[in-house]
């Protein structure tokens, strides 16, 4: 099988590219032959990592545009070899027409609803609504993260080709408590909000809640922040005294020690399926205050506080805030019960395992493959 969609393994931005990572390499201790698309950019030797088999894609520059040149030229080389893609992402399902044209089977994680957010602008809120529909259409099977997001696919294809697998994490039981230091808080003394500074995350009214009703301990915020963007200056605007803008950690020790001490995580996403930081949270055992949607409903269970507004937000705040140990402790079991019952990755593995199974092509269909893959590089004999 292969793994198109990411920039490639080892995963360095986290979200799908460790997916990529997680679900190759554990396949390959499965016994698969397992090959990752990876955007490189100058012209790179074929190589071998951890058994995976990494395929490189030249592309120049790093933005949007790159991007889809990278999807179109990983799309145009894997529908012409014999392993079964995986795409990770729809945002380029156009170019799934390629393995329709050649008689391939694919399967594509559908990822959240992308054409909803409110950070895109019409034109590119135009182009996902398009691609998630074209990847309904030319996919041979469909992944949904969260079972809102298979009821949404199901209004436009058959419900029997769609599979619910979520996102997983795995428990941070233990961390050092040095990140901590760096930032200048103590353990259990902080709120964490992790997030991408977006509106539909509601970064600005956590900020803000937060500011305005000064709980008596910091608010640490992990997320990229640029003076160029309007929201993010509006969103640093508002922090108070207490609000500590961390910037974007990807030191994944850091980020897992910062989860597990936290007193609590607030998660403000309100679009998207199974975000995958609300369920490493869940997995560090981080009372959770979540925006209430069905999205965060199904992810954290009935053992999280949920908001529906700045008023109910301040509320939550201010009783996990002033919340004894023993309460705490509860709404910690209770993520950390919801966390092994649907995130772990042994069960996601082994439903993508079963998709996947299902989907490889016959024998001959398979010999067919390979010898179309031949005629493609070498040309007719």
């Amino acid at each position: 099988m292969a793994i198109l969609g990411t920039r490639g393994v080892p995963a360095a931005h986290g979200g799908f590219e460790t997916l990529a990572e997680r679900l190759a390499l554990e396949l390959v201790e499965r016994g698969w032959r397992v090959e990752v698309y990876c955007q490189v950019s100058k012209p790179t030797p074929p190589s071998v990592w951890r058994g995976i088999a990494l395929i490189p894609v030249a592309v120049r520059g790093d933005g949007a545009f790159a991007t889809i040149v990278f999807d179109l030229k990983c799309t145009l080389k894997a529908a012409f070899r014999p392993a079964l893609p995986l795409v990770l992402g729809y945002n380029t399902a156009a170019f799934s027409i390629l393995y329709r044209l050649t008689g391939k089977r694919s399967v594509m994680n559908m990822d959240g609803i992308e054409w909803k957010r409110d950070r895109w602008s019409k034109t590119a809120k135009a182009w996902f609504w398009l691609n998630e529909r074209l990847g309904s259409l030319f996919s041979t099977h469909l992944i949904a993260d969260h079972p809102e997001i298979a009821r949404h696919l199901a209004r436009n294809t058959s419900a029997k080709r769609i599979t619910t697998i979520a996102y997983g994490a795995d428990p941070v039981l233990e961390a050092s408590t040095a990140p901590l230091a760096d930032l200048k808080v103590r353990p259990r003394d902080y709120g964490l909000l992790i997030a991408r500074v977006v509106p539909e995350n509601l970064v600005l009214q956590i900020v803000r809640a937060w500011s305005e009703i000064r709980p008596g301990l910091p608010l640490v915020v992990l997320g990229k922040l640029m003076e160029s963007d309007p929201y993010h200056r509006v969103v640093k605007a508002a922090g108070g005294p207490d609000v500590i803008f961390a910037g974007a950690i990807y030191e994944a020790e850091r980020v897992a020690a910062l989860r597990l001490h936290a007193r609590f995580h607030i998660h403000g996403h309100t679009v998207g399926g199974t975000n995958p930081s609300l369920v490493e949270a869940l997995g560090a055992g981080s009372p959770i205050l979540a925006h209430d949607n069905p999205f965060n409903r199904w992810v954290a269970g009935d053992g999280a506080i949920y908001f529906g507004d700045e008023t109910e937000l301040r509320r939550g705040i201010l009783n996990l805030v002033r919340a004894a140990p023993s309460r705490l402790d509860a709404l910690s079991a209770a993520s950390r019960e919801r966390h092994a019952d649907a995130f772990g990755w042994r069960g996601i593995f082994d439903a993508y395992e079963d998709v996947l199974r299902r989907q490889l092509p016959s024998r001959r269909a398979a010999r067919r493959g390979r010898e179309a893959m031949r005629r493609h590089e070498h040309g007719p004999a």
